[in-house]
């Protein structure tokens, strides 16, 4: 067995009290989520009496059922069923035994408390299965001592303590009570891999029934006795701030109850913060139809304060940063101007990418309730402690009496990470002086920004007279931040490399999208690695292994990121998978394999062309996301992020015009549709033994490679820009 010390950050990470019932509770050091708002049990044993209720906490009740509060918040990625389950398999209770809940945000005691970067279960693996295992170990103990026995003497599993040489048992119910009098241990046993029964297999969503059943589990069903709702109107153009508005008009319209500029502006803000309007009109009111009617009837006077930007200034500013713009990051390995001088053939290709919305299906929201004594917050957000320092600073509270409660998040994908609606409803709430949620529109969301970046990027390769790829470069330009990760593949596998990440100056606000960087990256990237292995006479895949081979055996330079045994093994598992190679009339495919958050995954696409359009028929899938957890919750996971990832290469986009995003709705701002989505998506994973890694985010950058290589195929045309349907009507 693997040991671990019971410590976690020089914090102590187990704590032990009496518990009403008799129960015995174990509380992680770190552990954080949501407020508690589990459905009615269904556990295979009786409900105890009372449940203590704890933040941060396994409860263990006298009948043996076990509450496990999960410890990040829940974004749809299926942590709160996932990080359960490791707990449970470590402390070896049936899961049908098993209630699940989560716990309000608490930074006393926990670390880690946010949803991004595909970092949940990576981040919690070792502390969530310490604290089973602890627990596991201290009933093991008093069961012993009840017994008069050593340790050694005794075992457990399925939730019951059994003497390995007589015929005594015991529950974890019924010798709960006894375990708060052992005393924590230094270092406690982890279970091996090859003995996991419950990590690995595949459970539904502990909220399941909850989700189709419509119960209220989302920011937007909370309700609060004396709430009133807030919306908000800010300025029309990134470069302009609200100077004054028919105030007494809008007050005056029926349900409203009060309006006025709120500034949100604080010192010392952070990478969460709000950057473009922090000056808002707000209004508040009985409903959200009276609020909707009282926007539409606002005649603000807005004051011009900065560069009024459009679509082809963007352009323009990725392109004159390509020639001399400031490199953020860079790697230069060998000689590659030597390099493309002598190769025997040339290739270089522009990509890019516009700005794109979040476009959660939540729409965004929060409640606040500022008293004189405190704020209390209630909401989906994937950053609680990130809101509740900047709550903290704009209304000058001390941290300690703010609170934070987490509901479940219909949709983050990097939106929730910024927490100005958050600050804007406590803001209102301090100035009416009551409860309040505020609520965007779909408008409101759409122009407020923290868009996905645009990107431009030029690649460049040479080959020699033998159709080996001897010089490789690649220098990307973002508004602002680059996208190039300069000791990414194919670093290490070229004799002559160069990477420069380039960043450029814009107003419009610009935030994380799922995969950062790496969504746009990964497509052009093997988009242009298929165009460099046609000009080597290659096959697509047989091309990218010789170069993991190069990485694998006589790697370039001193470092890369990437392992390239594993990047060549799931590129060899879904070639396997998808008997690549073999003819399928009518069916043409495309490959794209990437390395981000941790994760290894490949992607072939099978397409079809039906009435004179292509159309995706399957997606084969093969990911190295090191130990799967829960393979129901890692399948979809996967499938979301292949879909996400066609939907926004092929469809989406936002263009400005003097400094207004164009698109506001879903009527000029295309997602993919049903019909568009593949007809099939099968999914593998690598087995091993390794740390879970991501899965949150790395499934979506390669579908766009993939797919930009299969419409190749289908249809001879390369793709270069996005969205892929815009370009197609240009070019065609």
């Amino acid at each position: 067995m693997t040991k671990i010390k019971t410590q976690y950050n020089r914090r102590s990470f187990i704590k032990v009290s009496t518990a009403a019932g008799g129960g015995m509770l174990i509380g992680f050091s770190w552990l954080n989520a949501c407020k508690p708002n589990a459905p009615e049990p269904e556990p295979g044993v009786a409900v105890p009496n009372e449940w203590f209720e704890i933040n941060g906490y396994i409860k263990i009740g006298d009948t043996g059922m076990v509450t496990i509060y999960s410890p990040n918040p829940e974004i749809g990625q299926n942590v709160k069923t996932s990080m359960p389950m490791i707990v449970a398999e470590e402390l070896d209770v049936p899961w049908e035994n098993v209630v699940v809940e989560q716990a309000p945000l608490n930074t006393g005691w926990y670390q880690n408390q946010f949803a991004g970067g595909s970092l949940s279960i990576r981040l919690s693996w070792n502390a969530l299965r310490m604290a089973g295992a602890t627990g596991r170990r201290m009933l093991l103990e008093a069961a012993a001592k009840e017994w008069g026995l050593t340790l050694a003497d005794v075992t457990a599993s399925e939730g019951t303590i059994k003497e390995i040489n007589g015929e005594r048992t015991i529950s974890y119910g019924e010798i709960a009570s006894k375990a708060v009098g052992i005393e924590v241990p230094e270092e406690v046993d982890l279970k091996e891999v090859k003995d996991f029964k419950l990590i690995g297999t595949s459970q539904k969503n502990v909220e399941g029934k909850n989700i189709i059943t419509g119960a209220p589990l989302f920011g937007l069903d909370f309700k609060r006795e004396g709430m009133q709702l807030a919306m908000i109107q800010h300025p029309p153009a990134f470069g302009m701030k609200v100077k004054d508005f028919n105030e007494d008009e809008i007050k005056s319209m029926p349900g409203v109850k009060d309006a006025f500029i709120v500034d949100t502006s604080f010192e010392g803000g952070g990478g969460f913060d709000e950057k473009g309007f922090l000056q808002l009109i707000a209004v508040v009111g009985d409903s959200t139809w009276e609020l909707m009617q009282a926007k539409k009837a606002i005649k603000a006077n807005w004051e011009t304060v900065g560069e009024l930007e459009n679509s082809q200034m963007h352009i323009d500013k990725l392109e004159k940063a390509l020639v001399s713009g400031e490199v953020e990051d860079s790697r230069r390995d060998g000689n590659p101007e030597a390099a493309f001088k002598n190769a025997a053939k040339v290739i270089e290709r522009t990509y890019s990418a516009p700005f794109i919305a979040h476009n959660t299906l939540e729409p965004m929201n929060f409640f606040a309730h500022v008293t004189d004594t405190g704020v209390e917050l209630i909401g989906p957000t994937q950053t609680p402690e990130a809101l509740e320092g900047s709550v903290s600073k704009l209304l000058n509270v001390p941290i300690e009496n703010i609170t934070v409660n987490m509901t479940r998040i219909g949709g983050g994908f990097g939106r929730r990470l910024y927490v100005h609606f958050g600050v804007e409803a406590a803001a209102i709430s301090k100035k009416i002086g009551a409860p309040v949620k505020l609520i965007y529109s779909r408008e409101d969301d759409m122009t407020q920004g923290t868009y996905r970046p645009t990107y431009r990027s030029i690649y460049k390769a040479g080959l020699d007279e033998n159709n080996n790829l001897i010089a490789f470069s690649v220098k990307g330009a973002g508004l602002p931040e680059g996208p190039v990760f300069p000791n990414r593949f194919p670093a290490g596998a070229v004799e002559n490399y160069s990477a420069e990440k380039i960043k450029a100056s814009t107003n419009v606000t610009t935030g994380a999208w799922r995969a950062p960087r790496s969504n746009f990256t990964a497509g052009a990237e093997q988009s242009f690695l298929d165009e460099v292995a046609e000009m080597a006479g290659k096959d697509p895949i047989d091309f990218r292994l010789e170069l993991f081979e190069r990485a694998i055996n006589n790697p370039v330079g001193a470092e890369h990121d990437y392992e390239a045994e594993r990047y060549a093994g799931v590129l060899k598992l879904v070639k396997e998978k998808a008997n690549w190679g073999e003819d399928k009339p009518g069916v043409h495919r495309g490959v794209a394999a990437y390395f981000c958050h941790s994760t290894y995954v490949a992607e072939i696409f099978d397409m079809v062309m039906e009435n004179g359009e292509p159309k995706i028929d399957k997606v084969w899938c093969a990911a190295d996301c090191g130990i799967v957890v829960n393979k129901d919750s890692a399948k979809n996971i996967l499938e979301g992020g292949v879909i996400d990832g066609i939907g926004h290469a092929m469809y989406s986009q936002l263009t400005f015009k003097d400094g207004s995003p164009e698109q506001m709705n879903f009527d000029s701002y295309q997602l993919i549709r049903h019909s568009q989505a593949p007809k099939e998506i099968e999914t593998f994973f690598v087995e091993n033994e390794i740390a879970p890694t991501g899965l949150g985010e790395p499934g979506l950058p390669p579908a766009m490679g993939a797919l930009a290589n299969a419409l190749f195929k289908a249809t001879g045309q390369r793709h270069y820009h996005q969205p892929f349907t815009i370009e197609k009507q240009v070019v065609g």
